[in-house]
């Protein structure tokens, strides 16, 4: 398809010329022919800007979508680096796939080596979905393996809700590229505005029935959890299945340069993941992870006191996520600092409708991390390859996922199926969608077969976050837990229970309302590369960051704890963790800068 558009350039300029030798009479009339916008009376009704002023600045600069479907069905190969599935996308969204676009995607993940493999093969894919906008995006693009979204004016005629409404997003793009100003793709996540903040996921969730039990004992710091968790397990020492219960159960899958839940405590007290240093958000200032008295090592002797008392699962040095899910799913652990980890997995119909629940408990000293919307994306990298055979069809897709629709049916699935409008204009979910939004192997319906997870979007990957503003939907965000009509549902008698004793209607309502939370500021910031050595040296580090935090967690007294802690320091510096942190802290001063920057603007 680009070959073909550049031969109707071609052909535009012979004609341009051509019409220069009639006679300078005609000179003006033939430019106004020549930059005449294509034809748009039958671009898809579905790709469309928001409202009535950009869809006619839109409409000026946007190509027909009838011009590049293809007659024969087509598959397109998305590389992404965050799909945990490899195979054709298939279902319900394989179903509007092919009605709006007449392609099949075949959807290729990134186990270890297979970015390597492609970029040798010369060609990573069609769609390219990139899990960070640092060295393998960069790879990518010195190796000319992405598409230039201003080649052939792609992006304006092909991407054009896009081009209007995520400038942000793409001039953060430019400015990473080699010449700073050649557009890739943009960040997931884009934010409708930085004053906004993206949903809790970080909170400590308890078993709230088993703490109703206990009389609702106060809870003023971290630590004060201990000795209410170690009640709660004497209380209730089988889950559902007749398994030994803890207060936590762990697992190791997603540790990086920290060990994941360590490092994520922290989060409880505003601090965000950043290098070797936990980033206060609050003060600006990066604290290194070995330093007397750090968070880290705070959260190290919280997870160690599980342990010396039994209530830490054992297994959770080598066990699975699956293993750890299965565990918070039959009611073995109590005690969880994500949403998506306990509350999500243990609240299902049967325990809530008994009265049992995780439900949120903050410490009276807690400031819980939140992430403010980005309006420059996060470093999740939409892209398309440079060479892709259709070009115009790739960019017309990921512009369908940027509008409203596209968002919708990314989060819900179907619209009129799953979610639609009602007469006010506010989305609502219909009672299929609430139960897709329950069970996700419930059934499809109407046109659609197959269980609603066989159709989730495989690729794993947003465009706006679900916590901005819809602009088709009177007011209200893409994130149905804030619709006015999914809280107008009747609620469990467990949530119920929490309601009343709070006085909230959500957890992100008691949080805030409480003030005990802290925003990341969407700032755009993004860290250095690291050059070769410094690698090197960081990869030494973090493995022993890793192995020395786990020993720390399984230390059987004090006493052992503060041995293992004292080696962990010196092989760390011999490593050269003095190195990587100063580089921590230069980085911090950036990320400073421009959070100050963006403050500024409000």
């Amino acid at each position: 398809m680009r070959k073909t558009k550049r031969l109707l350039s071609v052909i535009l300029v012979l004609v341009f010329f051509g019409s220069i030798l009639v006679g300078c009479s005609n000179t003006k009339k033939t430019d106004e022919s020549v930059n005449e916008p294509a034809n748009t009376e039958n671009q898809d009704d579905e790709v469309q800007p928001d409202d009535e002023a950009t869809t006619d600045s839109a409409e000026e600069n946007t190509g027909s979508l009838e011009d590049i479907i293809p007659d024969e069905t087509v598959t397109l190969t998305v590389f992404s680096q965050l799909a945990n599935y490899s195979g054709e996308q298939l279902g319900w969204f394989a179903k509007i796939m092919l009605d709006k676009f007449n392609v099949k995607l075949n959807i290729v993940n990134a186990p270890e080596g297979v970015f390597a493999t492609r970029m040798e093969s010369g060609n990573l894919g069609d769609i390219i979905l990139f899990g960070s906008d640092t060295d393998e995006y960069h790879q990518a693009i010195d190796a000319g393996m992405l598409l230039d979204w201003n080649e052939d004016n792609i992006l304006a005629e092909y991407g054009p809700y896009i081009n209007e409404h995520m400038q942000n997003a793409l001039q953060k793009n430019a400015s990473l590229s080699p010449d700073g100003k050649t557009v890739y793709g943009f960040g997931y996540d884009v934010g409708s505005s930085p004053t906004e903040h993206g949903m809790f996921f970080y909170h400590p969730d308890i078993r709230w029935d088993l703490y109703a039990q206990l009389g609702y004992p106060k809870v003023s710091t971290l630590e004060d959890y201990i000795p209410i968790l170690e009640e709660m397990v004497k209380a209730n020492p089988k889950s559902d299945s007749g398994a030994q219960t803890y207060a936590m159960s762990l697992f190791k899958d997603w540790d990086g340069d920290m060990v994941m839940y360590v490092k994520s405590l922290g989060a409880l007290y505003g601090y965000d993941e950043f290098g070797f240093t936990l980033y206060d958000v609050n003060t600006q200032t990066a604290q290194p992870i070995l330093d007397d008295n750090s968070m880290y090592i705070r959260s190290l002797k919280f997870y160690n006191a599980l342990y010396q008392k039994g209530l830490l699962d054992p297994d959770s040095m080598t066990q699975t996520y699956d293993d750890a899910c299965n565990a918070y799913q039959d009611g073995a652990a109590f005690f969880n600092i994500f949403t998506f980890l306990g509350r999500d997995l243990y609240n299902t119909a049967n325990h809530t409708s008994d009265g049992k629940g995780m439900y949120a408990l903050t410490a009276d000293d807690m400031k819980v991390l939140t992430y403010g919307l980005n309006i420059y994306g996060g470093n999740r990298v939409w892209a398309i390859g440079a060479n892709t055979e259709y070009p115009e069809l790739c960019m017309a897709i990921i512009n369908y996922m940027s509008t409203p629709e596209g968002v919708m049916v990314n989060e819900y699935g179907p619209k009129g199926v799953t979610w639609d409008y009602n007469e006010n204009g506010k989305a609502y979910l219909t009672d299929l969608g609430v139960a897709c939004k329950s069970d996700i192997t419930t059934q499809m319906t109407g046109d659609y077969s197959g269980a609603f997870e066989d159709g989730q979007v495989k690729w794993n990957n947003s465009t706006w976050s679900r916590d901005s503003i819809n602009p088709e939907g009177n007011g209200e965000t893409y994130n149905y837990l804030f619709w006015e009509s999914y809280n107008s549902l009747p609620t469990t008698v467990a949530e119920q229970a929490w309601k009343d004793k709070t006085g909230f209607l959500s957890a992100d309502n008691y949080l805030k309302d409480t003030g005990r939370f802290s925003i990341s500021l969407g700032s755009g910031f993004a860290m250095d590369t690291r050059d070769d050595e410094l690698n090197t040296q960081w990869a030494q580090v973090a493995e022993c960051v890793k192995s020395n935090s786990w020993k720390l967690v399984y230390a059987k007294d004090d006493a052992e704890f503060d041995r293992i802690l004292a080696t962990f320091i010196e092989e760390a510096k011999g490593y050269g963790y003095d190195t990587c942190v100063e580089w921590c802290l230069q980085q911090a001063e950036k990320r400073k800068a421009k959070e100050d920057e963006l403050l500024a603007l409000q």
